[in-house]
This record gives C-alpha cells, sequence and structure tokens, in this order.
C-alpha cells in the first residue's frame, strides 16, 4: 500500500508536473533514527521524500549513486532498498595514482564511507560499493542492470575536470531501457563559471540528450528564489559549507541553501 503524500513544493510550484506520491518505506527510511541528526535537519532544503519519488525510486530497484561523499542519502537509500532492491555506492578512488589536494580529499573521504558501510552492513542488505574516477575507473556495473542512476550536487566536480560528457555516457550505459537518470545541482545564471560551484540548466539538459537521454520531467522541488548566486565564494558561501566563516554568516543562513535544478532523464529503448 502507498501512503498518499502530496508534494507541498509541487503545490508552489503550481503542480507543474502533478501530484506525486510517497511510499510507507520510504516515508519510514527518511524518519529513521538511523540517519544522524544534522543529516536530517537538512531535509528543508533537500527535500528527499518529493526528490526521490520525483525520480520515481521504488524499494525493489537496483540504484546507483555516484559520488555519495559523506552519505547523505546513502543513510537513507541503503535501508529503504535493502530487503528488495540493491544500493550501489559509486565512490571515490581510495588509493589514487597522485597525491593531490584533491585526491587526497577524496581518498579519505572515500575510506570513511566505506568504513561505515561496513559497520552498517546488516541494514544495507546487498548494497555495494564501486570506485567511480573518471576518466580511470568508469564501470558503474554490468551494462543495463540499473534501475535508477542518481546524483546529488555533483556535475561541478567533474566539470573541472572536463569529465561531464563521459560520466553521463557512463551512468547511460549501466541503466537499463526505460531507467532513470537523476540529477540534482546548484543552477547557475547564464554565463556563470562551473567554478561557482553552479552549472547551467539548459546546457546540462542539451549534455544528456547528447549522450542518448530524453528529459522526461524537470521540477522545482529544490528551488530557492531567494539564492543571487552572485557570492565571492561562490556556492560554498551558503550552508552548509559557510566559506566565509561567520562573516555575514546570519545573511546567508537566511538564504539557505542553493537553487536547484531537479532533472529527471530517461534511457529509451533504441
Amino acid at each position: 500500500m502507498k501512503k498518499v503524500t502530496l508534494v507541498a513544493s509541487m503545490l508552489i510550484a503550481g503542480l507543474c508536473s502533478g501530484i506525486v506520491y510517497a511510499d510507507d518505506g520510504l516515508d519510514k527510511a527518511i524518519k529513521s533514527e538511523f540517519r544522524q541528526a544534522k543529516n536530517a535537519s537538512r531535509d528543508i532544503y533537500r527535500h528527499p521524500a518529493e526528490t526521490l519519488t520525483f525520480f520515481g525510486i521504488s524499494p525493489n530497484q537496483t540504484v546507483v549513486e555516484l559520488w555519495p561523499g559523506n552519505g547523505w542519502y546513502s543513510e537513507i537509500l541503503g535501508p529503504y532498498l535493502a530487503k528488495e532492491g540493491q544500493y550501489i555506492a559509486a565512490s571515490f578512488e581510495t588509493q589514487p595514482a597522485t597525491d593531490t589536494p584533491g585526491n587526497k580529499y577524496r581518498a579519505n573521504a572515500g575510506s570513511k564511507f566505506e568504513t561505515w558501510m561496513t559497520a552498517n552492513k546488516s541494514l544495507f542488505g546487498k548494497a555495494k560499493i564501486v570506485t567511480f574516477d573518471p576518466p580511470h575507473k568508469m564501470e558503474l556495473g554490468a551494462d543495463g542492470s540499473a534501475d535508477l542512476v542518481l546524483t546529488f550536487r555533483n556535475l561541478h566536480n567533474w566539470a573541472s575536470t572536463d569529465q561531464l560528457e563521459n560520466v553521463f555516457a557512463a551512468s547511460y550505459k549501466v541503466l537499463k531501457d526505460g531507467g532513470v537518470f537523476g540529477v540534482v545541482e546548484h543552477r547557475a545564471n547564464k554565463g556563470m563559471s562551473f567554478s561557482s560551484g553552479y552549472m547551467d540548466q539548459t546546457e546540462m539538459i542539451a549534455l544528456a540528450e547528447k549522450v542518448g537521454f530524453t528529459l522526461d520531467q524537470s521540477s522545482e522541488i529544490n528551488a530557492n528564489p531567494k539564492d543571487a548566486k552572485d557570492y565571492t565564494k561562490g556556492v560554498w558561501t551558503l550552508p552548509p559549507s559557510y566559506a566565509l566563516g561567520d562573516t555575514d554568516k546570519a545573511k546567508y543562513q537566511a538564504i539557505g541553501e542553493s537553487d536547484r535544478m531537479t532533472l529527471k532523464f530517461i534511457k529509451k529503448a533504441r
């Protein structure tokens, strides 16, 4: 049975894509005490129930999450998929060939994530980790094996190394026909550089279509009209990063987290 949950943000957006519902299992995973309080406190900005429901998630799917970072969505996805489905974390390279600051940061985060997943394996069912390190390690799983590939606020990272098209292509390859590529990313104003952390929505749609995807729907679930996007430290000025420290912190708290695009692409049968 599904619990009928009208997504409030869809009402605000004028029911742009119709009524969306969340199932009881997802609701339970989101409200679980397993989630860290600091993560759950950000639900008002990240809207996990509405976002995952928009992408069409169900508990029997194979779901790949690209670069889960510290596991904000993993806390929800792992337990939710544990019984009937499978969560696959496409995480950082923990043994990089070169010792750059970026590689060192990702290796450390990836190692912590692996330790955390191992410690909680009883809650994650058949969940597993694969190393995803564009362009060196690009395999997300067997071709046509995933129902859903998700990425949250990562596109600017891959753009900075000119790997964005490769990432989109790898996502397309692992998805089944009819599978969904779900994207959430900081949304740029026209002409902004990816170095700001924001990405152009029109350009992201065009790139996804270039590798074979079809845009099914876009949503304003994660929009924030208060985000001026004109900060000297880019998107990291806003919470949760607060790149300026305590300088004007109350101002940035009042703005909240970034304005974000939420895009649902489909891999259609050829």
